[in-house]
């Protein structure tokens, strides 16, 4: 059997002939979906991490911070060498060490080795992501627009059923058992991976930009760490442990721009810096991994902060915004070559913030916390299902033929955004007084920056209807 390489030279493909495209879909799904599962369980723990392990709530909140930051440095490579080296080999080791990684977590006896193995778990949930776009758009061809597009809602049923899981393990057993819990999937996943899905093609190698990324990973980190020390009571903007990590980033990230300007092969590149729609979308999704993602994660804390909610309550608020994405999520993505990109981002912005809107605003009506903001977070999934099929897709117009490589960056500037805004919420509350208000605060702001930011740089994504 032959199929179309994305730059449209034919190759042969090795391994078991005649299996269903759908199970090869299904097996990649399954990895898409135990790396959502993760990002949004351990959000239930981090009260319990903070207290197990005996660490501030913003250290705490670094176990999702550094997940994050392993993302972004991840993603760019991922892409790439999965084009080189064959998306199916590097879609296997990232499951491999992605289970290997969640094992290490769950045996952590501390807050310094958690965050160093999350790290570790985090190159192989990176990897998973634009490999499983080139598998699918190996075996789907002009239907590749569809399925990738799913898998939006594929990451919101990890989303339903995370939280969920998280809240159950957190309360009968331990705040280990959320990572523990990827180790049999992940044996499952490796096992079908062998057997079932072919070989990929390869292209030729090309020169990796590490120099860029680590610049660009220790400008994350360093500002990241800059705000995280806010976060502890005492610390100024004048104090040392505020201002060596900022000068730090500073000095990173005026050394990244000078090396993207003059490198001759960027891992960002600049023909895609220059490509029209590039620079919007990808602030788009900036400002999306920070108010659609990142403090989206922290509802499980502010249900307990503000109204004193159980972890398995305060968790199944995520639930409700993982069914709300699925819920209109298929629809959406199936809907997309009607629709275009303009429409599903605009109403998807406008409805994730009336959801904001509800949860930051106190129960009205006689209805219990718990139940008010059920539904909040339900309107936000909402909000969330219709703009993400048409935010995947509009990066992918800006260059068709490099699914893999424009897959990892457009998820590169959705986790950057989850990295800062995590950072800085963590910081402010455990400064503040009264946590929950404070959060509260915090989601009016983010529903501002949907309304008076993000929905008028929607007229400026580009469009596109139809069959690729």
């Amino acid at each position: 059997m032959a199929i179309e390489h994305p730059a449209g030279i034919q190759a042969p493909v090795t391994g078991k002939p005649g299996v269903p495209r759908r199970m090869i879909f299904g097996i990649v799904a399954i990895g898409l979906f135990m790396s959502s599962v993760d990002s949004t369980i351990v959000a239930t723990a981090l009260p319990a991490i903070h207290a197990s392990l005996r660490t501030t709530i913003n250290w705490a909140g670094w176990t999702i911070t550094i997940y994050n930051l392993g993302m972004v440095i991840v993603l760019p490579i991922a892409g790439k060498i999965s084009d080189e080296r064959g998306r199916r080999r590097i879609f296997f080791w990232a499951v491999v060490l992605f289970t290997a990684a969640s094992l290490l977590c769950g045996l952590s006896t501390n807050i310094y080795l958690l965050i160093a193995f999350r790290a570790v778990q985090a190159f192989g949930g990176g990897a998973l992501q634009p490999s499983a776009a080139g598998i699918v758009a190996e075996h789907f061809g002009k239907d590749r627009d569809r399925a990738i597009g799913m898998f939006g809602t594929i990451a919101s049923g990890g989303q339903v059923l995370g939280p969920v899981i998280g809240g159950v393990l957190v309360c009968y057993l331990s705040w280990r058992w959320i990572f523990f819990v990827n180790v049999p999937i992940g044996l499952v996943l490796i096992g079908a991976l062998a057997k079932f899905v072919p070989e990929s093609p390869r292209t030729a190698k090309t020169h990796t930009d590490f120099r860029g990324l680590a610049l660009m990973a220790v400008f994350i980190l360093s500002a990241n760490t800059g705000i995280t020390s806010l976060g502890t009571r005492g610390t100024t903007l004048h104090d040392p442990a505020f201002l060596m990590p900022v000068a730090i980033a500073l000095a990173a990230g005026w050394l990244f721009i000078r090396h993207t300007r003059r490198s001759a092969e960027p891992f960002i590149p600049m023909r895609l810096l220059r490509a029209k729609g590039f620079a919007v979308m990808n602030s788009l999704n900036l400002l999306w991994g920070m108010v659609g993602f990142g403090v989206a994660s922290l509802a499980p804390l502010y249900a307990q902060d503000r109204y004193g909610l159980s972890a398995l309550n305060s968790g199944t608020l995520l639930a409700a915004r993982g069914v709300g994405a699925i819920v209109i999520g298929a629809a959406a993505a199936m809907a997309l070559r009607r629709t275009g990109y303009r429409l599903p981002l605009a109403a998807g912005f406008a409805v994730v913030a009336a959801g904001l809107v509800m949860m930051a605003a106190a129960p009205r009506l006689g209805i219990s916390p718990y139940l008010w903001l059920s539904i909040g977070a339900a309107v936000t999934g909402l909000g969330n299902g219709m703009a993400n099929p048409a935010s995947r897709n509009a990066c992918l117009q800006v260059a068709p033929d490099e699914v893999a490589a424009i897959t990892g960056l457009r998820q590169m500037f959705v986790f950057m955004g989850v990295i800062f805004s995590i950072s800085t919420v963590t910081a402010i509350l455990n400064r503040s007084a009264d946590p929950g208000m404070a959060q509260a605060h915090v989601l009016w702001v983010v529903a501002g920056i949907l309304v008076v930011v993000m929905m008028p740089l929607v007229v400026r994504v580009p469009e596109h209807k139809g069959n690729w």
